[in-house]
Order: C-alpha cells, then sequence, then structure tokens
C-alpha cells in the first residue's frame, strides 16, 4: 500500500520525502492528519515513557518501547535482538512489511534524563529497527510529537486494537557491518568513518572504561543536523549538506555510520541513506563499545581523527 503525496507550504518538498529507495521516507504532521483514516496504516508511538503515551498519543497509534529491540548477547550488551524474536514483536503489532507504518517519539517531558531519554532518537532508531528486519514501507514523523502538538492536531487517550499479522523477518544484512567487516572497511581511502556523538565524548568525556574515539572517525555530532530546538526536526536542507560536505561525506565515498552503541547512528544511517539518498552506507552497530572492549585496539582522545 502506498499513499498519495501532500504538498507543504514551503514547496521544497513533497510528502512522503526521501531520495533513497522509498524504504524509509519522512511524513510532515499535514501529511499524517490527512491519512489518519488510511486502511492499513499503522502508527507507532515510541516516546520514552508508556506514561507519555497513555497521557497524550495520535489517534490510532500502538505503543513500542526502543529497548524491546537490544539485548545484551555475548560480551556486548547493545546487540539487536534475534530475527525470530523480532518476527514475534512484529506480528504482535500487526506489522506487515509492505503496510505503511509511521514512527514518531517526543522529548519525554515525564523523564528527568534528557541526555539519553526522550533525546529525540527513539523514532530513528526504531524505524531503523524496522527496516533491518524487512519493513519496506516506513515513515518517521518530522518534528516528532512536538511539531504535532504545535500545529494543535488531534491527540487522545483512547488506545487502538493492535490486530496480529503474519510478518515475516528478512533481514537486511545489507545495513550494517560486524566487527571484522568494519576492520576490513575502515582505513580503506574511499571509506568515511562518522562519530554521531556529542563532541566531548568523541573527544574522551564519555562513560566508556577508555574514552575517546576510534582512530579515523570523523565527529558529525547527529544533533547538530536537527533543529536547535526540536531534536526530531531536520534542519534545512542547505544547512545539512554544509556540514555533511565539511565532514568529508561525499556520496562517491562509502559511509559508516557509527556512536556508542548503535543508537545516535541510526540518526545518520537514515539521514545518509534515505534522506539524501547516497547508495553505499552502514551502521556499525557495536559502535566504540565494541570497539573499547577489545584491550589492543587503539582509542584517539581529542579534537583530530587520529
Amino acid at each position: 500500500m502506498d499513499v498519495n503525496p501532500t504538498k507543504v507550504t514551503d514547496m521544497e518538498k513533497t510528502y512522503p520525502y526521501g531520495k533513497g529507495d522509498g524504504t524509509i521516507r519522512w511524513v510532515s504532521g499535514e501529511w499524517l492528519e490527512s491519512h489518519l483514516q488510511d486502511k492499513g496504516l499503522i502508527i507507532i508511538d515510541c516516546q520514552p515513557n508508556i506514561h507519555e503515551y497513555i497521557q497524550d498519543h495520535i489517534p490510532g497509534a500502538l505503543y513500542a518501547h526502543e529497548n524491546l529491540f537490544r539485548i545484551h548477547d555475548g560480551a556486548i550488551p547493545t546487540r539487536w535482538i534475534p530475527a525470530d524474536a523480532a518476527e514475534i514483536l512484529f506480528r504482535t503489532l500487526g506489522l506487515e512489511p509492505e503496510k505503511p507504518v509511521v514512527i514518531y517519539s517526543s522529548s519525554g517531558h515525564l523523564t528527568t534524563c534528557t541526555t539519553f531519554i526522550g533525546d529525540g532518537l527513539e523514532q530513528t532508531m526504531v524505524a531503523y529497527t524496522l527496516a533491518r528486519y524487512g519493513h519496506r514501507n516506513v515513515y518517521v514523523l518530522d518534528g516528532g510529537l512536538e511539531k504535532w502538538k504545535e500545529e494543535k492536531r488531534p491527540l487522545t487517550r483512547q488506545f487502538d486494537l493492535a490486530k496480529p499479522s503474519s510478518f515475516t523477518v528478512n533481514l537486511q544484512k545489507d545495513f550494517f557491518v560486524d566487527y571484522y567487516e568494519f576492520l576490513r572497511l575502515m582505513d580503506k581511502p574511499d571509506v568515511v568513518l562518522l562519530d554521531a556523538r556529542p563532541p566531548q565524548v568523541y573527544e574522551g568525556q564519555g562513560p566508556w572504561i577508555r574514552p575517546g574515539h576510534i582512530p579515523g572517525a570523523v565527529s558529525l555530532p547527529w544533533k547538530g543536523l536537527m533543529d536547535d530546538k526540536n531534536k526530531k526536526l531536520m534542519k534545512p536542507d542547505d544547512q545539512i549538506q554544509s556540514m555533511v560536505k565539511a565532514a568529508g561525506a561525499t556520496p562517491d565515498k562509502t559511509i559508516i555510520c557509527s556512536c556508542g552503541t548503535g543508537r545516535e547512528a541510526t540518526n545518520e544511517f537514515l539521514l545518509f541513506r534515505y534522506y539524501l539518498g547516497y547508495k553505499n552506507v552502514v551502521l556499525y552497530e557495536g559502535g566504540f563499545t565494541e570497539w573499547a572492549s577489545y584491550p589492543n585496539n587503539p582509542i584517539v582522545t581529542g579534537k583530530n581523527p587520529r
């Protein structure tokens, strides 16, 4: 199922928007409100606290917390869950690979931590995860619930009905690289390794036992790509292009998106692969957590990649 685009007022985009293959696209509040009654459309609310969903959510939305999709596996606490586990979750939510699903979050006003919880990454994390396991029609609500509320669009406290489906997982192995593939790629001249974490964490002030960054990683903080006040809203395209260019991330390169645990990097994976339409983009899901877990791996501190 696909739906007709709706023009936005700035005339720069039509929604659903994206320059990739259409697996993940962005929609506006105007678009979503006009399609709330579409048969087959599923809306997933991934606000950081279930009570935020209970208090206010978009009509028809089902709730799914981002942490459902990761688990401690072996020595790494941040692995994506096995395919069969994802299949159970997707079927419970009633997802189908071709039926459109809209993902949104909020800043998490009921939580006290806004550094990692309610930071806006919930919606890119969940959108990436759905596509990773084979969903082919994922929409991200640009601006999230905050922009929806600013535009005075409808809210409810009614809970919609999740109708079980027969979703079959189709793992997209071209989305990500494991540790050994990462080692093979990271120093190639046609590869740009990006670190999406905040600058101070990149430079060596993070919580890891050996803080810093992977040698060669270029700092491109994900928050810099988003609106200053709303981290679920994309900045204007010209500003995004300027930051991307400064990082050396050109379309002819292979882009490896990384961060601490893979979560922040989902923002930039979606940006490059589906918003900008770059052809060769992968996510190093293990990120700095996995890299730093090997005692012999070098760690760089400071502002420079090496």
